[in-house]
């Protein structure tokens, strides 16, 4: 979108939300001209992407990879800036460290020398093997990017086409991503280590379409990197460009509804929890979508609908300031489950605690020093659990106590460290009820609304209301999803969709989409990707 002068005559836009998303969303229109305020609950912006600082101790209270490195440089060079002049990006090397039930490691990274050897050692021949996926995938990366993060499907029309159900093909997404990565490796431990990225976007491997290997490809293809001083940085710098083009951001300013003109549809702006009312042309929400239609916008079926779709998984983090440094573990580190799909089953299908918990190990001092004091680590523990589900009775805090227990007694046996607890002398947890309560996330789903096949591209909820066309959603349950790089696209598409509207003078006109009934289209399109597959030859294992 290009930059434009001040213009009082553009519309004026309210932004709901702080995070990545409506920082990124405000720089884009601040750059373009637009009058531009933004209102953040809390009193520190970053939503998800915040820091936490305590004793001495920086942690990351969420996103720590810093995957597909052009799409950030994509959003800065779009508001006339060189990311390389803001962010300092430091190379993960490796990209992580595994550990598995019986005590052995695997360090992964983007050397091919050192890829073949450790293969190899798993399973000889799979290094020609994994070559194809990593070919298969970089097809998933590309057309992913291209055809799905960079497009608006606005009209069922975009979504619909001969073309896009071959991309849909293509795309494997008729098959699961272990169910795809199986068909590579014959080794459990491969498998394993080729489909658990699926949790980056808060999914089972085994419910995941297979088009995530994607995922894994970026690791390799473009590395995982970290910004110095943590990933808000990338927040904070969007948050001064924004403000140095006449953004205002309001901090300590929880919204308590989106004005709706009962005569128009029209939004008129928002009403803030002290009673302030904010006038505004248009509404850019980037507050959790589910919880802000049930919240801040008047009950309806859509609503309702948008209540009973799949969520992501919730966590319980630990946020740990550890005495000494732990060498044992590398800025990336993930502790893999012995019985892989049942603890993936007890998050998705019990929405508990897996019996045998997974987990990752975040250590950003390993990378950045300033993370913690000399001669000790900040460590960040993410344990995958269930969302809240109001049908069931869950026990938070014995559910707590037993992820902090499995993954003591975890790193005890695995890294040969005793009694790892008297090493924390600085303890934060964040539990499903906090990340609800802290960041207004619907059911504490930290990666908002499952990306299943039914709830993605069109059929995912729009960027923009159905019913009320000057209302604009960003972030991880809109189009196109979750996860940092694709939040920021999302900011894209709707920048870009507002200033398409304002100057076709199309933006009080109904644009469809996101309350359309789905389950037809749904099926529809579901029974002709499984002709097509059929005609081709059926499905792959």
């Amino acid at each position: 979108m290009p930059s434009t002068t001040s213009n009082s005559k553009l519309p004026r836009v309210a932004i709901i939300g702080a995070g990545i998303g409506g920082t990124a969303t405000a720089a884009r229109l601040a750059h373009a001209g637009y009058q531009v305020d933004v209102y953040e609950k809390n009193d520190f912006s970053g939503g998800r992407c915040s820091l936490i600082v305590k004793n001495g101790f920086r942690f990351d209270q969420g996103p720590s990879l810093y995957l597909m490195p052009a799409i950030f440089a994509e959003t800065f060079r779009d508001v006339g800036e060189d990311i390389d002049r803001h962010v300092k990006l430091l190379r993960c090397d490796p990209n992580y460290r595994l550990h598995f039930h019986d005590g052995d490691t695997m360090e992964l990274n983007s050397d091919l020398a050192h890829m073949r050897n450790v293969l190899e050692k798993q399973e000889p021949g799979s290094y020609e093997r994994w070559l194809a996926l990593e070919r298969e995938s970089h097809v998933h990366y590309e057309v992913s990017v291209e055809k799905v993060l960079r497009k608006n499907f606005v009209s069922i029309w975009d979504f619909f086409t001969l073309e896009n159900l071959k991309m849909a093909l293509n795309l494997h997404i008729h098959q699961t991503l272990y169910g795809r990565v199986a068909s590579f490796f014959k080794s459990d431990k491969l498998r394993k280590a080729f489909t658990f990225q699926s949790m980056y976007m808060g999914m089972s491997p085994y419910d995941a379409p297979a088009t995530y290997s994607l995922l894994q490809y970026s690791e390799f293809a473009e590395g995982i990197w970290y910004p110095a001083g943590g990933f808000h940085t990338v927040v904070s710098k969007l948050e001064s460009i924004a403000k140095a083009r006449g953004a205002k951001f309001h901090y300590s300013a929880p919204v308590a509804k989106i004005n709706i003109d009962a005569s128009t549809e029209r939004t008129t702006g928002i009403t803030l929890e002290d009673g302030s009312v904010v006038n505004a042309d248009i509404v850019v929400c980037n507050a959790d979508l589910v919880w802000a239609y049930t919240k801040l916008l008047p009950p309806t079926p859509y609503s309702r609908r948008l209540e009973k779709k799949d969520q992501t998984s919730s966590s319980f983090s630990f946020y740990w300031g550890l005495k000494r440094k732990i060498p044992e573990l590398g800025a990336h580190n993930v502790f893999l489950a012995e019985h892989y799909r049942e603890s993936f089953d007890e998050i998705f299908r019990d929405h508990s605690l897996p019996t045998e918990p997974s987990f990752y190990i975040h250590v950003p001092s390993r990378l950045d020093t300033s993370a913690a004091p000399a001669g000790k680590d900040a460590i960040t523990v993410l344990v995958p659990t269930g969302c809240i589900d109001p049908q069931k009775e869950q026990d938070f805090p014995a559910m707590l106590a037993k992820a902090r227990n499995d993954v003591l007694r975890t790193l005890e046996a695995r890294l040969k460290i005793k009694d790892f607890a008297s090493l924390i002398e600085t303890e934060i947890v964040n539990t499903p009820q906090v990340w609800t309560d802290k960041f207004n996330i619907y059911q504490g789903s930290i990666l908002g609304l499952s990306h299943t096949v039914p709830q993605v591209c069109w059929f995912r909820p729009a960027t923009r209301h159905a019913d009320h066309p000057n209302l604009f959603f960003v972030g991880a349950s809109a189009h196109p999803g979750t996860g940092v790089p694709v939040v920021l696209y999302g900011a894209r598409l709707v920048a870009n969709q507002i200033a398409d509207l304002v100057q076709r003078g199309k933006l009080h006109v109904k644009g469809g989409g996101a309350s359309a009934p789905l389950g037809l289209w749904v099926a529809l399109f579901v029974a002709a990707l499984s002709i097509l597959v059929w005609a081709l030859g059926g499905m792959d294992a």
